[in-house]
């Protein structure tokens, strides 16, 4: 049985992608190493419970030793690398945190993989030749757009918080693998997740929870933001086939194209709130919307143009924006605490 190292794999996107892979590919040993901080969440892998090929370990991807052990233990084939401290505003006010995990945890990672699999730079173990470094990013590495064009593979970095600058020296640090050692590696980089099992600081979990709950819905600054958001089983499809058919050393970004502000993203939650769970005096959820405070360095717009991904690996979203929405907020409903 092959294993699949998934780091992070209790948060909101390891934790869809885990059940995935472990369906998916019953060949496959999916160890789980997640340190369990405020963002993971064990009850995200219930359904991981009576799956023979799936195991958890909960551990720190800065963990020299422990990373050592497993890669050694389970014989690791492969890696798919989620684990990342990832909300901008918790970067601004704490980005030591950010800059420890995202580099160093990717680090110690990556040098357990080039230890494991091979005997020196550009010669891999024999047997090895198939294993696999795929390292998750995202979009906001970019910076921001203007109101037209999309990022690309060849779009320069210009992060604009901690959160994004740590992000991008990890995609560097992956890339400088492959050049110096020859590491078979792949980099992702993703627009914004939405749906089951996302932390509620997040925009939509909390603009329901909110809305729920009859608090004030907080928008930053104008609403107006633009963001292109990703069904999270889109996302984890296109992983899947990165992993396993992507060329070494390349990067695809990954979008839906769904370019969504604040304010319609708040628009379409609250319609459909009407709709399913209306409120007690029947009046609008989207009364409750109140604007605050703009954050520090807010980009003002990201979208991805995908078509990499599409041409070479024919992938392509299952959800558009009108039909994830409606799942992901069924979800919440039928998931509230």
């Amino acid at each position: 049985m092959k294993t699949i190292l998934v780091t992070g794999g209790a948060g909101f996107i390891g934790s869809n992608f885990v059940p995935y892979m472990a369906a998916k590919y019953p060949d496959y040993l999916v160890l789980n190493l997640d340190k369990l901080t405020y963002a993971g969440n064990p009850d995200n892998l219930k359904e991981c419970a009576s799956m023979p090929n799936y195991r958890f370990v909960e551990g720190d991807i800065c963990d020299a030793a422990l990373v050592g052990r497993l890669f050694a233990e389970f014989d690791v084939r492969g890696v798919v690398h989620f684990a990342a401290e990832s909300h901008v505003d918790n970067s601004i006010s704490g980005p030591r945190a950010f800059v420890e995990t995202n580099l160093l945890g990717t680090f110690t990672l990556l040098d357990a993989a080039r230890n494991h699999w091979q005997e020196a730079p550009h010669k891999t173990k024999s047997g090895y030749e198939d294993c696999r470094f795929h390292h998750i990013s995202t979009d906001e590495v970019y910076g921001a757009l203007g109101e037209t064009g999309y990022f690309t593979e060849k779009t320069p970095y210009d992060p604009s918080s901690p959160y994004s600058a740590s992000k991008a020296g990890s995609d560097m640090l992956v890339r400088a693998y492959h050049r110096t050692y020859g590491m078979n590696v792949t980099v992702s980089n993703c627009s914004n997740n939405y749906g089951p099992k996302q932390h509620p600081e997040k925009l939509i979990p909390k603009i329901i929870a909110n809305a729920l709950a009859g608090r004030e819905i907080p928008i930053y600054g104008d609403g107006k933001n633009v963001r292109d958001w990703l069904y999270v089983l889109d996302h984890c499809k296109a992983v899947d086939l990165i992993f396993h058919r992507g060329k070494s050393g390349e990067t695809y970004n990954i979008g839906g194209h769904n370019e969504r502000n604040n304010l319609q993203i708040v628009d379409a939650i609250c319609a459909i709130l009407d709709e399913k769970c209306p409120r007690a005096d029947g009046r609008p959820y989207k009364e409750q919307m109140v604007f605050v405070k703009d954050r520090p360095g807010h980009d003002r717009r990201y979208a991805i143009d995908a078509s990499k991904l599409t041409a070479e690996l024919g992938w392509k979203a299952d959800e558009n924006f009108a039909t994830g929405i409606v799942k992901t907020v069924e979800w919440y409903l039928q998931n509230r605490r």
